[in-house]
């Protein structure tokens, strides 16, 4: 730097020099360093012509100054003729001057005392030196005569330094100056135009004004550059270096002009010889040339000194500005490899499983790819500074370090990134032997678990089973762990605490291996040696043939082995059959280990299929993310993005980012806890059950996501992208990962549970399986339900969607027909029905024309009913698969028949159960007002206790109510419980059916319900009595209670006498024997039924089962109280 500061001093100095002698040279080429005086000083004076220089000269070169004729000489004051007479004798070369000048004084018309006074004032002021003066005298005779009279008595009065001779006539003045050295007006033919002689004086004088002045202004201009301090940084160093160009380009544009400026005066200059060849140019002419010739010269000089001066320091400018780039790279650089140096020092797991040791040198490999540009950029700007040093750059000792210091970078880096995949090669090496001995591990208790026991028994089986061993473990040296020390010395690099811990246990698990196999082979050995021995035939009793065991391998034997020690000490004398049996019985000991060990391995199998592809999943969607979602926020994609998908992101991709954050940072990390425990993996999916609802969201927006891609798949946006994540697939394939991946996790959950049935985590792996599931039916209930057009109301308030199918329906009105196509309806109407917690909506399924989830259907909705007023009847007869929703006591009566009589009966469960928890709610409100009024319940009054007639009381009340099924409104007093509304809408009760509920007697209960005994049914009991509604207890209504009464009957509140003693009553549970009375109060959580024993004034909880089985032995035990609870 302080080389390069000198190296501009002396620049400048030079400069500095030359243009000062350019100056000086330009005042001596124009006699200014003599008499500073110019022409445009002096041009009104030298305007009126009372003398010049017409550039004619004498026989020996001498300047010639003609005094033309003025009339007014004596006037032009002595200041103005001194100025002209300065001027005229410093326009010759010195050369020329030196010799002398000769005036030509012509006053031919003039007289002789103006003569006279001319010459006396020439003598007297003339500021050089004079050879000769030469004057025309009058020509007039009187004149003539009297100046020569004069001239001789007055001839001391003339006496100069010079002579004067008095000419009569221009002939005479020819003979001391040639005619080509006179003006035309002398006789002469020298051409010469006074203005054109004044004009090109002035020309010139001000092209040397120029010449100087420019040499002066590039001296400043040069200071400045040179005194100007360099910025710190690039945006201020391009602003000096533009406006220092700026400046010597309008300096080379004034140089030009003066240029210019000189050619052209000297093309003036030679117009007479550019006219006529012939001609030359007179003294003062070539003079002229001459002088604005070296001028020219000078001006040439200025602009090569400045020039010279300019490239120095632009260069100078230009290396600084090299300079500022070099170092804000630098910058820029170091951070990134800063950077990448914090990101490798983050690389130091060293994975845990192969699987993730794989995962990470892809991440590594990533990373390096990623850092690569950064690293080649370094390395580029270190060979640019090399550069710079090599050009003889100015800050060389700035630019060295910076370059060493990016190298050393470079290779720290590339030393960092090789160690760190070097180690990860040493795990994926240690993880691959680890891996490969559980694998042998596990196919050798495969081995183990898959020798059938019962053929090892022979000599040949117990040979072959052992040769299979013996084989299996001949592949052991390839693939199982030789010395757990060798491993420690060879892997000591990468051996943390967890990988250490998991070492020995791979090593234990192969050492118990091998220890089991080495079990197997001595008892192998054993059997293949034993000698077959003579047994004596002998009949065994019978019970011995039902108890000899034959177990299948994978069953638990522990009670099994028990129950048969024990029946053979009590068959005392089959002891040796026993005894020979105990062999067996120890290989099934051993084979069920062995089954327990297999299925461990498949759950092994099942959770690392389930953790793969969660990685796997997540990387997709992290990827589709990225390499689309993101992009459409970039704003160098933009143009390839079609008008249609502007502003479209969250259309297309829905809540998938949502989505991702969940599975990246929550569930499978939590997965990846369960890997030693794969059995328990269903608790994790009962905890994050809830988060699973984002599936929902996103299988809604599916549709419009569909229609999106399939208006814009050919947009050069999703061409781009998939190009540069290298995909096969186009984005829609990958659009559908989530709504596969949710479908994944309950196969894989059944896969676990088929593997975990005797295990502690079974009840949690059951349960996630149903949750998934019933999320799934969610997700499909959602995308029907949004297909739902024309419902005015909003379905959030109908409650959550139970059930939803296609059904044949056929519609019958008890009080007449609302439209005439609802009459003699023999053609049902297809409906699709949807199953809500308050109501249940009809709609007419309309199947749309396209593809994919446009093709999918849309509903029409028709009506809908509240599931207050709605009772059904489970069996109607003549199909199976038929059952009837009726509406405010029949009077609107829908028959619906199911595809199938499964789906039948599912829809008649759940809407059961929904009629039931309405009843239940109306148990509770009741009960609430009752134990307000009162504070014990009141027994029933009734005395008859009799099963029979008790019976025959409820079958006399049943046929009486046959053509009216029960419904909630014929069973609740007014004063109990709300009018139901119809079809949604409160209405007032009917006078029919207010006569109706008037008939029925007072009841005594303070719920005000009655009817329970209709569980009782006569053989001959027509189907349609099988309807219910939320005012009845529901019953059981499968074909087989009705032809016979069957099978488990439905418990329902009342009184029942007990027919069977509770001998296997628990502590915990209400204890009856037979005879006793007992009140069924009401059904509770898990299967338990409330009951009071009238008869020991107990209660308490009994199993619904047990209380079945107490009530149901006998037809007498059927009866009901007359009044019921």
């Amino acid at each position: 730097m302080r080389f390069w500061l000198r190296n501009e001093e002396m620049a400048l100095e030079e400069m500095v020099q030359r243009l000062n002698a350019v100056s000086k040279h330009t005042d001596e080429i124009m006699h200014q360093d003599i008499t500073p005086l110019c022409a445009a000083d002096i041009q009104d004076q030298l305007k009126k012509r009372f003398a010049y220089l017409s550039g004619g000269r004498g026989q020996d070169g001498s300047p010639v100054i003609t005094f033309p004729d003025y009339p007014a000489f004596s006037e032009v004051p002595d200041k103005e003729f001194q100025n002209v007479m300065t001027y005229l004798t410093s326009i010759p070369s010195l050369q020329d001057a030196g010799i002398g000048f000769i005036l030509v004084i012509d006053r031919r018309q003039d007289k002789w005392t103006s003569v006279k006074a001319s010459v006396l004032r020439i003598a007297a002021s003339f500021p050089a030196n004079l050879q000769l003066v030469l004057v025309l005298r009058p020509t007039g005779f009187f004149q003539r005569t009297l100046s020569d009279l004069a001239f001789k008595f007055n001839r001391d009065d003339f006496k100069m330094k010079v002579p004067v001779i008095m000419l009569s006539s221009v002939p005479e003045l020819h003979g001391y100056i040639d005619k080509s050295q006179l003006t035309e007006d002398l006789g002469g033919t020298l051409d010469y135009c006074h203005t054109r002689w004044l004009c090109h004086r002035t020309a010139i004088e001000s092209f040397a004004l120029m010449v100087k002045q420019t040499a002066q202004m590039l001296q400043s201009f040069g200071t400045e550059l040179a005194e100007t301090e360099l910025p710190n940084d690039v945006q201020s160093t391009s602003s000096v270096l533009c406006a220092h160009t700026e400046k010597k380009d309008k300096a080379k544009e004034d140089m030009r002009l003066a240029l210019d400026e000189g050619q052209s005066i000297l093309d003036s200059i030679r117009e007479p010889l550019a006219k006529s060849p012939e001609q030359s140019l007179n003294q003062d002419q070539l003079d002229n040339q001459t002088t604005v010739q070296r001028l020219l010269a000078q001006l040439n000089e200025t602009e090569a000194a400045f020039d010279e001066f300019w490239a120095k320091h632009q260069q100078k400018l230009e290396q600084c500005l090299q300079l500022r780039h070099f170092e804000q790279d630098f910058r820029e650089v170091k951070a990134a490899l800063d950077v990448l140096a914090q990101k490798i020092a983050t690389f130091t797991d060293v994975g845990n499983s192969l699987a993730h040791v794989e995962h990470l040198l892809k991440d590594l490999a990533s990373f390096e790819e990623k850092s690569s540009a950064a690293v080649e950029r370094a390395r580029a700007l270190s060979l640019d500074g090399e550069q710079l040093i090599d050009n003889k750059h100015y800050a060389v000792d700035s630019i060295r370090p910076k370059c060493h210091e990016l190298q050393h970078l470079c290779n720290q880096l590339a030393a960092e990134v090789a160690q760190r995949k070097g180690l990860l090669n040493k795990s994926l090496e240690l993880h691959g032997l680890l891996e490969a001995s559980m694998k042998w591990c596990d196919e050798g208790i495969y081995l183990l678990a898959s020798q059938p026991v019962d053929k090892c028994q022979s000599q040949d089986g117990a040979e072959a089973a052992l040769q299979e061993i013996e084989k299996f473990l001949e592949t052991g040296a390839e693939n199982k762990i030789q010395e757990l020390n060798k491993i420690y010395q060879d892997y000591e690099p990468i051996l943390t605490q967890d990988l250490m811990e998991h070492v020995q246990k791979v090593f234990q698990k192969q050492e118990s291996m091998e220890e089991m196999f080495h079990r197997r082979q001595a008892s192998l050995k054993k059997l293949a040696a034993k000698q077959t021995r003579p047994v004596q035939p002998v009949a065994p009793r019978p019970e011995a043939l039902t108890k000899s065991p034959c177990p299948s391998p994978g069953v638990r034997r522990g009670s099994e082995n028990n129950s048969s020690e024990g029946n053979t000490l009590r068959r005392g004398p089959y002891r040796r059959a026993k005894s020979e049996m105990s062999e067996s019985r120890q290989g099934r000991s051993s084979s069920t280990g062995d089954e327990e060990e297999s299925l461990a391995i498949l759950r092994r199998h099942v959770m690392n299929e389930l953790l793969d592809t969660e990685r796997v999943y997540v990387e997709e969607l992290l990827c589709v993310l990225e390499g689309y979602a993101a992009e459409m926020d970039n704003p160098l994609m933009t143009h390839l993005i079609s008008a249609g998908l502007q502003n479209k992101k969250d259309v297309l991709f829905g809540n998938m980012e949502e989505i991702y954050h969940f599975h990246n940072r929550i569930f499978l990390r939590e997965l990846e806890n369960y890997i030693d425990c794969p059995e328990l993996v269903g608790r994790c999916f009962l905890e994050r059950m809830e988060e699973f609802q984002i599936y929902e969201k996103y299988c809604q927006n599916k549709p419009r996501s569909e229609s999106l891609w399939r208006q814009c798949s050919d947009c050069p946006f999703f061409q781009e992208c998939q190009k540069k994540l290298d995909h096969k697939l186009s984005l829609d394939s990958y659009l559908l990962k989530p709504v596969q991946r949710i479908t994944k996790y309950q196969l894989l959950l059944k896969e676990m549970l088929k593997y975990s049935k005797s295990c502690e985590g079974a009840e949690d792996l059951q349960e996630a399986l149903s949750s998934i599931l019933g999320i799934l039916k969610a997700v499909n209930d959602s995308m029907h339900l949004i297909a739902i057009t024309g419902y005015d109301g909003n379905l959030s308030d109908l409650g959550k969607l139970l059930m939803q199918g296609s059904f044949s329906v056929w519609t019958d009105h008890k009080k007449g027909h609302a439209k005439v196509k609802d009459l003699a309806r023999f053609k049902p109407m297809q409906r699709h029905l949807f199953l809500h917690e308050k109501a249940v909506l009809f709609c007419k399924k309309r199947e749309e024309n396209g593809e994919g989830y446009e093709k999918a259907p849309s509903y029409s909705y028709k009506q809908s009913l509240n599931m207050t007023a709605v009772g059904i009847t489970e069996n109607v007869k003549g199909d199976v698969k038929k059952f009837e929703i009726w509406y405010n006591a029949r009077e609107e009566v829908y028959i619906i028949q199911a595809p199938t009589p499964e789906i039948k009966a599912a829809w008649v469960n759940e809407i059961r159960k929904v009629l039931t928890s309405q009843l239940q709610a109306c148990r509770e409100a009741s009960q609430h007002r009752a134990l307000e009024q009162s504070q014990s319940l009141p027994l029933p009054a009734s005395s008859n206790t009799s099963p029979s007639k008790g019976n025959a009381r409820n079958v006399k009340k049943l046929e009486e109510r046959k053509t009216d099924p029960l419904s909630l409104e014929g069973y609740v007093s007014s004063t109990t419980l709300p009018k139901p509304p119809e079809k949604g809408k409160a209405s007032p009760t009917s006078p029919d059916k207010k006569a109706k509920r008037h008939e029925v007697k007072s009841d005594p209960t303070p719920f005000g319900l009655r009817g329970w005994s209709k569980t009782s049914h006569p053989l001959e009991a027509p189907e349609d009595n099988d309807g219910w509604s939320s005012a009845e207890e529901p019953i059981n209504s499968s074909d087989a209670e009705e032809e016979g009464g069957v099978g488990p009957r439905k418990l329902v509140p009342g009184k029942y006498t007990i027919v069977v003693d509770d001998e296997k009553g628990s502590p915990n549970t209400l204890a009856v024997r037979s005879g006793d009375v007992v009140e069924v109060v009401q059904e509770g959580e898990d299967g338990l039924w409330y009951v009071r024993n009238l008869t020991s004034s107990k209660e308490g909880w009994v199993p619904a089962s047990s209380l079945s089985m107490l009530l149901g032995k006998s037809s007498s035990a059927q009866c009901l109280s007359s009044s019921v609870w």
